[in-house]
């Protein structure tokens, strides 16, 4: 039997759905106009950046931190790597693991795209809310990404 949405659910699936089909695109927008970067360029940059070793992750862990899969990544670094902003090595440790490394023009492109895309996030998504508002959205964000890694791990076994 079909598990309709309520009134308030539907409501709130709207505005969800409005989100997901509108943020996105107008964060590739500015960040394409202001920088030749997609927004998923731009993260995988940021969050080797942020990596504790040397701005170098493993491909597994970038693809954790990016909410992305293997294969997805593997074609974006691909295109990182050409354009000179990041390269990828063998780990010393298991040469099952391939290392992404950030290199200065990558740093370099990052930290020139970083004030214009944080300000737009600023404005899009944070201004005008709350304290309350904002532990919200991450304990909601955060609730629905989890449901969704755990669909994906149910449908591979």
């Amino acid at each position: 039997m079909t598990r309709w949405l309520s009134d308030d659910e539907m409501r709130a699936w709207l505005k969800l759905t409005g989100v997901m089909l509108k943020l996105a695109p107008t964060l590739d927008s500015q960040l394409q106009r202001d920088s030749d970067l997609t927004h998923f360029d731009y993260l995988c940059l940021a969050m080797l950046s942020e990596s504790d070793d040397n701005r170098t992750l493993t491909m597994s862990a970038l693809a954790q931190r990016t909410n992305a899969s293997l294969s997805r990544l593997s074609h974006v670094i691909t295109k990182l790597e050409k354009r000179g902003f990041v390269c990828r090595e063998p780990s010393p440790v298991s040469r099952r693991v391939t290392l992404v490394r950030l290199d200065d023009d990558g740093w370099d492109v990052l930290v020139k795209a970083a004030p214009g895309h944080v300000e737009t996030v600023r404005s899009l998504v944070f201004d005008g809310l709350e304290p309350d508002d904002i532990a919200a959205l991450e304990r909601v964000a955060g609730h629905i990404v989890d449901r969704i890694e755990a669909s994906r791990l149910d449908s591979t076994c």
